[in-house]
């Protein structure tokens, strides 16, 4: 089999009155066709001994965005106000998954849930309502049922100077979408920022002194990723790594 295979951490959620292990169609799409990999979906059954077997047969992580939020247990945060949608079995698997993908060198990359995954599992916080913060605007997607406007861009980010973006880019800025209320509030010591709102909320970042390629943002790169080049450029540059991790284990 030539092709890298790429893990996609599920969400756990009800269908009916049955949990099923689910991940967004364009996730696996993304993987596919932007990365060029072999989309692997891991069931989240927060088992550390199964996520170690499983890391073993994989040559990249990605983890996906989600409508639910990392429970604020984990960050040290407030409890979390009456109706937020949580996913405790994702957190259980996703959490440790990072930290065993960053000792082993294995390709990541976190996408909006993902991408606060990441910034958690380091030691980092978050705010539960960016729009309610000073200073903040609101990062939420337009409310309807238009997709179409629901994804479309929303504001600028830029990129820091001599980060990876600009190389991938070959640019400073850009024009992201925005579907997110949680936010950045401390990053991980283990991040550098590679990206900031117009607002100063950090929209990229990579791990610091990294084995491999670890990298996260905030908005949805994977949403018609063939029609944007920036989209383009992080998914190459995330299969490329999970290529040579492929062709390194072979030997």
């Amino acid at each position: 089999m030539s092709q890298a295979m790429i893990g996609i951490p599920c969400d756990l959620k009800m269908i009916g009155l049955l949990p099923f292990h689910a991940v967004g169609d364009k996730y696996i799409a993304a993987a596919a066709g932007g990365a060029g990999g072999l989309p692997v979906l891991i069931p989240s059954l927060g088992d550390e001994q199964l996520l170690r077997a499983t890391l073993a047969t994989l040559d990249g992580v990605l983890l996906p965005g989600s409508p639910s939020n990392v429970e604020p247990r984990h960050y040290g945060g407030p409890n979390s106000r009456a109706g937020t949608l949580h996913d405790p079995r994702r957190d259980a698997t996703t959490l440790p998954l990072i930290r065993l993908a960053l000792e082993e060198g294995v390709p990541l990359l976190g996408i909006c849930r993902g991408f606060q995954e990441i910034n958690v599992a380091l030691g980092g916080e978050l705010h539960q309502h960016v729009q309610e913060e000073p200073g903040l605007r609101d990062h939420r997607e337009a409310e309807g049922d238009d997709i179409a406007a629901m994804y479309a861009p929303a504001h600028r980010v830029g990129f820091v100077e001599g980060g990876l973006l600009a190389e991938w880019s070959g640019a400073r800025e850009a024009m992201v979408n925005s579907l997110h209320q949680q936010g950045i509030k401390r990053l991980a010591p283990s991040l550098i920022a590679e990206a900031h709102a117009e607002d100063g909320l950090v929209e990229a970042y990579r791990v610091r002194n990294s084995k491999g390629f670890a990298f996260a943002v905030q908005w949805h790169p994977e949403w018609l990723y063939w029609d944007n080049p920036l989209s383009m450029a992080i998914f190459h540059a995330f299969g490329e790594a999970c290529r040579a991790r492929r062709e390194s284990r072979k030997g």
